[in-house]
């Protein structure tokens, strides 16, 4: 079995090497992340300058590969140029945080677990909630307990998986809930200073509001203390809307 692991916070994150030990025991593990943290690019990638690779060796052996893109640009590269045979599993993380609710939008981890599934390979997201230190253990742990469950079950190629895990040590979490993908959002607001220049500037701040949306989305799974696992898909049709549609006269 192969696996691609890929993140957004960079090459050099403690989740993205949790995830390499702990995959390691599935199959030959390839990591092609970002040279540095690129959080929030959602499904960017890079057309106007060119990308760099860097080899980076840890105890002299090939740990992976850097790029001097986004997260997308490194599944886009790694399937087409720097891995000799397509992978059986594209798995993005451990990202310090979750990505629940609109926030899975603009995540670069699970824009890259989208790009995985675009090209026909299960892929996965992972994060974990904070603000304790995350447990990137026992999120590596469950994401492998996770793969296993997709072989056993014979699952379609191509499924993608938002997977969040609560706050603290994986021995706390109270169990496992197959979720939505809820509504929740960012309260943002922008904070306006001026720079040494006198210059006007702002920069993005705010807090995400307590979950309130039924036990079924995720934000309030990881919130009671469970494992939340959402099925998605990058399809963006208002399904419901296409036959309304249809019955309008445009002449």
């Amino acid at each position: 079995m192969r696996l691609l692991l890929t993140n957004d916070d960079g090459i050099r994150a403690p989740g993205l090497a949790a995830l390499a030990a702990e995959l390691a025991a599935l199959g030959e593990v390839a990591i092609v992340a970002p040279d540095r943290e690129r959080s929030a690019t959602a499904h960017a990638i890079t057309l106007h300058e060119p990308l760099r690779v860097e080899e980076i060796k840890r105890n002299g052996r090939l740990y992976g590969h850097a790029v001097s893109g986004t997260p997308v640009d490194c599944v886009k590269l790694a399937l087409v140029s720097l891995m000799p045979e397509p992978p059986d599993f594209v798995v993005a993380g451990i990202n310090p945080g979750t990505n629940v609710g609109t926030n899975a939008i603009y995540s670069g981890t699970v824009s890259a677990a989208i790009e995985g599934a675009m090209c026909g390979v299960t892929s996965l997201a992972v994060s974990i909630a904070g603000p304790g230190e995350p447990d990137y253990a026992g999120a590596a742990a469950f994401a492998r307990r996770f793969i296993q469950n997709l072989l056993a079950h014979d699952c379609p190629k191509g499924m993608l998986f938002n997977i969040n895990l609560p706050d603290g040590p994986a021995a706390g979490v109270r169990g496992v809930r197959i979720t939505r993908q809820g509504r929740l959002m960012f309260q943002e607001e922008f904070h306006k200073r001026t720079d040494p220049q006198q210059r006007t500037y702002y920069w993005l701040g705010g807090r995400l509001p307590e979950p309130d949306e039924g036990d079924d989305a995720d934000s309030t799974a990881v919130r009671q203390g469970y494992i939340s696992v959402t099925p998605l898909h990058y399809d963006l049709t208002d399904h419901a809307a296409l036959d309304r549609l249809r019955s309008w006269s445009f002449e």
